[in-house]
């Protein structure tokens, strides 16, 4: 059996424009090497193979306007390459989920159970759909992140000086976010926030996961509203203020509300009893957005609508609630 490869056979030189200017040498070798183990791009940087204005540079240098890089032949066995092809059904589907498309930003509703990246066993998601759909686009590259199973509003970035400048409003938080999350019992109209600090732990079966922890954990926010009230549920309305891992899930659950069929932070019970409305993934949806965009230099906002299983399902509680 023959063994997959990716190729690289040729020296190129790259001459940086402002798609690139201001990433790191590591991760534009990333980018253009596709396929390649970092393993393999931190060697060839490190040997002086990679080099910029015909210099050596550091793994850590950031790319200007106007440098050239040159990058070597690489050939390496890579077994564990995703083919992603833009006929695949599932990347089918990122197309139908975009909602706002111009020359610097893509804007889509990303389905629940679809991961942003490959990665982890999985072997493929959103950017690798997007760079099969639009193999001609320079750069994609996520601004913020979504976890599986959350559904909504997420951007890519096509301008290096786009995901720069949409990074920066997420730093100092004028970008507004705003989830719908469907949680157990009756929410109160008193509990309009929940500031309890976090902490992340990896434990030793490599779950990721996340507590609170009023002495490691760093300072979190989430300003929650009650949108809708049914038997034993409520559909709230979350706009976290920091941006915390997992941050709605676990402020919601330390809470004794925790989110429908939150595998991480949930209660079966409640699962058992929003399953007869027809829901079975996790009720976390990215409703909203609303940024200032660097390029028309307007503020622009975006709306996701909720998938037709979380429609229905909430149709069915209130069918079948007393209020």
């Amino acid at each position: 059996m023959t063994e997959s490869t990716v190729n690289y056979p040729k020296v190129q030189f790259v001459d940086i424009d402002e798609t690139y200017a201001g990433q790191r040498i590591d991760n534009f070798l990333i980018t253009k090497l596709k396929g390649v183990p970092k393993s393999v791009i931190y060697r060839i940087i490190r040997k002086g193979e990679v080099r910029v204005n015909k210099g050596r540079i550091k793994q850590t240098y950031k790319l200007s306007f106007g440098d050239q890089v040159r990058i070597p032949p690489v050939r390496v066995s890579e077994d564990k390459t995703p083919q992603v092809s833009s006929k695949m059904r599932q990347v089918q589907d990122i197309e139908k989920a975009i909602i706002f498309e111009d020359k610097t930003l893509i804007v889509l509703n990303k389905p629940s159970g679809i991961a942003v990246h490959g990665g982890s066993g999985l072997s493929f998601g959103v950017i690798e759909a997007l760079r099969a759909l639009r193999p001609n686009e320079k750069m994609l590259e996520l601004v913020h992140r979504l976890d599986r199973d959350t559904s909504g509003i997420l951007l890519v970035a096509k301008r290096r000086s786009v995901l720069v400048a949409l990074h920066e409003q997420l730093r100092i938080k004028t970008m507004n976010k705003v989830y719908w999350a469907l949680v157990k019992g009756q929410w109160s109209d008193k509990q309009q926030s929940v500031q309890e600090p976090l902490h992340k732990i990896n434990t030793k079966s490599g779950e990721r996961i996340v507590v609170v922890d009023r002495e490691q954990g760093k300072k979190s926010c989430t300003l929650f509203d009650v949108l809708e009230r049914f038997d034993g549920a409520s559909l709230v309305e979350a706009r976290p203020q920091t941006g915390r891992t997992h941050q709605i899930r676990v402020h919601t659950a330390c809470k004794d509300h925790p989110i429908a069929f939150d595998d991480k932070y949930g209660d079966r019970e409640f699962d058992s009893q929003i399953k007869a409305s027809g829901i079975n993934r996790l009720f976390l949806h990215a409703k909203e957005i609303s940024f200032f965009h660097p390029v028309s230099e307007t503020t622009v906002r975006f709306e996701a609508p909720l998938d037709e299983q979380l429609e229905k399902g909430l149709a069915h509680l209130r069918a079948n609630s007393d209020s």
